[in-house]
């Protein structure tokens, strides 16, 4: 064993701030009031369900990863929002659909006392949306300082020791980095001049940073995907994550397409199309929103085939993804996928995937996920993009000079292998040969 870092202890309580009080949020917030009722289970969660191996196979260690690493505890969360929609938490789950009453009302009381701030929003940036529920500024640095204001007053209003900012709102139109997101002073100068180049949530993510709150990506948007961001980060000694929570079809992606490429099968091409009912469904509806998501989501395959490696494998393979508004699936999302493959002396084969599945549900225990290990991450002295997180994203968050890595396999054998390293547990290879000296 190698020596552990430091960790400090998760003492006292861990505020969790979201803005956008949506389907996911509610959802996420529900389930953990639910399973520390004892009225449900963490299922898809991986810091409370899921366990790591640590040394030989023959040594037959495998704890909970929750036992393993200093977490903290659900009981220990404690919740505020931001929308632009007054709704309590009760309300805004209902109007979401995603959880049926019988599971709501046990715990109406909590959800119904979660009021959600008055949002930085600028419909320029989400143009199927509008509410009531705003703030007022004469520019978006001044936007900033209210919102660090908000932090500040929950965290004295809580007694809180820690804090993390997990983005659950709307997809934003396509933003391409610029000149002013290069440096933390020409940032800050953009957004004391009303800079077209920045966006709410980049907002959002400068107040939480600069108050020390670690920030974590949940949609496409650029937001912390900048150089200003990470400077910001490393200098506060703050750890942000990102982008675009990995749930429905993109998961199934980073699932078959590692397994096509193991065994080398070519492929002609893959059709995905998504049909969809929530607010998300309705604000991608906007062109320039589905831009970015449809950039999030076309990446993987790239990263995953290295075609300028396997040529004549995945040299020409035709990819394309396409997303419908249809109200009346609600948060039930279909994802179909049509994929064209080949193999032996290139003879044809096709598989379909058709993946009737429950956007928020999926995405609910990331959220938490996502939560409780950014919060270890600040407390073992981690700063700027937490690439061992990559398991959770579409498209993961990594240094200039790296490509992301999207194969799941490797996503996951990276964050257990950060857990161990972390602990000063020696890394786990694989390779085995020991077994057979």
């Amino acid at each position: 064993m190698k020596p552990s870092i430091e960790i400090k202890k998760p003492q006292g309580k861990l505020g969790v701030l979201i803005p956008g009080l949506g389907a996911v949020a509610t959802t996420f917030i529900a389930g953990v009031l639910l399973v520390r009722k004892g009225l449900g289970k963490p299922f898809g969660s991986l810091t409370q369900m899921g366990t790591i191996r640590l040394g030989k196979r023959t040594e037959k260690r495998v704890p909970r990863i929750k036992d393993f690493v200093e977490l903290a505890e659900l009981e220990d969360l404690v919740f505020a929002a931001w929308d632009i929609f007054p709704d309590n938490a009760y309300e805004a789950a209902l109007k979401a659909g995603v959880l049926r009453r019988e599971h709501l009302d046990p715990i109406k009381d909590e959800l119904e006392s979660l009021k959600p701030l008055p949002a930085v929003f600028d419909r320029n940036y989400v143009k199927k949306l509008d509410g009531p529920n705003k703030k007022t500024g004469s520019t978006k640095y001044d936007l900033a300082l209210q919102l660090m204001d908000d932090i500040r007053k929950f965290k004295e209003e809580n007694s809180l020791e820690r804090m993390v900012m997990i983005w659950c709102a709307s997809t934003e139109i396509y933003l391409k980095p610029e000149a002013v997101h290069q440096t933390v002073d020409s940032l800050e100068k953009a957004m004391k001049e009303n800079h077209p180049a920045i966006a709410p949530s980049m907002i959002y993510a400068y107040a939480a940073i600069k108050s020390g709150v670690p920030f974590i990506n949940g949609a496409p948007n650029l937001t912390v995907d900048i150089p200003a961001m990470v400077e910001l980060a490393k200098s506060h000694n703050v750890p942000i994550a990102g982008k675009d929570f990995k749930t429905g079809q993109t998961l199934m992606k980073t699932i078959v397409a590692p397994g096509l490429k193991a065994r080398l099968l070519g492929l002609h091409g893959w059709f995905s199309t998504n049909i969809l009912g929530n607010r998300d469904g309705e604000v991608l509806d906007d062109p320039e929103s589905f831009k970015t998501k449809e950039e999030s989501k076309l990446g993987a395959l790239e990263y995953i085939l290295q075609p300028e490696i396997y040529p004549e494998l995945y040299g020409k393979f035709y990819h394309k993804v396409r997303i419908n508004y249809y109200p009346p699936r609600g948060d039930n999302k279909e994802g179909w996928d049509n994929i064209d493959i080949f193999g032996w002396l290139g003879y044809p084969m096709q598989i379909k995937i058709d993946f009737l599945c429950r956007d928020s549900i999926l995405a609910a225990p990331i959220v938490l996920d996502l939560v409780l290990f950014t919060d270890l991450a600040q407390r073992a002295g981690f700063r700027g993009i937490q690439e061992w997180l990559s398991f959770y994203f579409k498209t993961p968050m990594c240094a200039p000079e790296l490509y992301p890595e999207h194969d799941l396999f490797i996503q996951l054998m990276k964050l257990k292998n950060t857990l161990r390293y972390m602990k000063g547990e020696e890394l786990i290879t694989h390779l085995g040969l020991e077994y057979y000296d």
